[in-house]
């Protein structure tokens, strides 16, 4: 009977937390678009902290650190809306164009390998829709641009947070149940959380200035957007990089022929890999500490609740997930299933003799 009761009571706690789950992500993507901004706000303000911290450390008032750390920020946000702005709108107008030529090339293409007896199935060809590279590049701009739209809210907001930063670790201390032991956990992943996001933040900026010089330098339409996607989907772990790619080889394809579609694809193989296996690992040390299939389902997770910014803030909002199960120990697990594989420890081969 005992055991019957704890059976019943385990799975009504399973349904209860599930439809938990359910109405909390329902609520999030209901509020898209408050939420959208009050991220990108905690995102800004974690970038935001590093330098505020250093001008007071070296003696600048916490007023006037904030306020000088903010007119960098609004110059910032400021150019990046005007980019986004100019250079989105001259692309949207051209797409209808690059759409058409992309489709007479594919039906080229198919023609000449009828042409040599390779036929493409129809419901293949049904399928391909070249155009969707560059309608994908550009509702993720247009996703950004409204993000942006609320630029005075994002301020307030990223003042107020940077402002009460320095009284946070007081809260916790009076809301934490054991303090001295849960709040050395808690500096830890604030360190951490920083640490990435100031890195994965200056990587694609390096990432988004080198693609913008090299395709300028090959002649390619629209360079400074295509480093503004490169820079962006930088934050996008596993596939960021290839999806942004894309648009910018399939225009060097219709604007200047396949030889300079091939030394693009070459340009941003050469940028990511510097970046992704020599530069990012020297600096960000050991990792994120999430399965690479966890990261690749936030991407996707986040992507449909909150659009392309959740897609671009996966990974923190992933890792804020695996730091909340973390510190109970009834969700423990749910933090071990997110985390990298196990290793074991070696057994020294004495040991296993025996």
């Amino acid at each position: 009977m005992d055991v019957s009761d704890s059976n019943l009571g385990s799975s009504a706690r399973v349904i209860l937390i599930t439809a938990a789950f359910v109405v909390v992500v329902a609520g999030i993507k209901a509020s898209v678009d408050l939420m959208v901004p009050f991220l990108l706000s905690v995102f800004i303000a974690t970038i935001a902290l590093s330098p505020t911290v250093w001008l007071e450390n070296r003696g600048v008032p916490g007023a006037l650190a904030i306020s000088i750390v903010m007119v960098g920020i609004l110059i910032a946000l400021v150019g990046l809306g005007a980019l986004v702005v100019q250079s989105g709108g001259a692309f949207t107008e051209k797409v209808p164009f690059y759409q058409e030529r992309l489709t007479t090339l594919m039906n080229d293409s198919i023609a000449l390998l009828a042409r040599y007896n390779i036929p493409i199935p129809g419901d293949l060809v049904s399928l391909i829709n070249p155009g969707t590279a560059l309608t994908m590049a550009g509702s993720t701009l247009r996703g950004l641009g409204n993000a942006l739209s609320n630029g005075l809210l994002i301020l307030l907001t990223v003042i107020f947070i940077l402002g009460e930063a320095a009284s946070f670790p007081k809260k916790l201390r009076h809301i934490l149940n054991e303090p001295d032991g849960q709040l050395p956990h808690f500096s830890q992943f604030a360190v951490n959380m920083n640490r990435y996001i100031v890195l994965k933040t200056s990587v694609s900026v390096v990432t988004g200035v080198v693609v913008s010089l090299y395709l300028m330098f090959l002649g390619v339409d629209f360079p400074i957007l295509w480093g503004l996607l490169a820079f962006l989907l930088n934050f996008v772990p596993t596939i960021g990089s290839i999806i942004a790619a894309v648009p910018a080889v399939l225009v060097a394809l219709i604007q200047l022929g396949p030889l300079t579609a091939l030394f693009t694809v070459i340009g941003y193989l050469a940028v990511n890999l510097i970046m992704g296996n020599a530069v990012e690992p020297r600096f960000m040390g050991r990792g994120l500490g999430l399965s690479t299939l966890v990261v690749f389902l936030s991407l996707v997770f986040w992507g449909w609740v909150l659009g392309p910014v959740g897609m671009i803030l996966s990974v923190p909002l992933t890792m804020t997930a695996k730091l909340a199960f973390e510190a109970h120990p009834d969700t423990l697990w749910l933090a071990i299933l997110l985390g990298p594989p196990i290793e074991e420890p070696e057994v020294p081969q004495d040991e296993a003799a025996q």
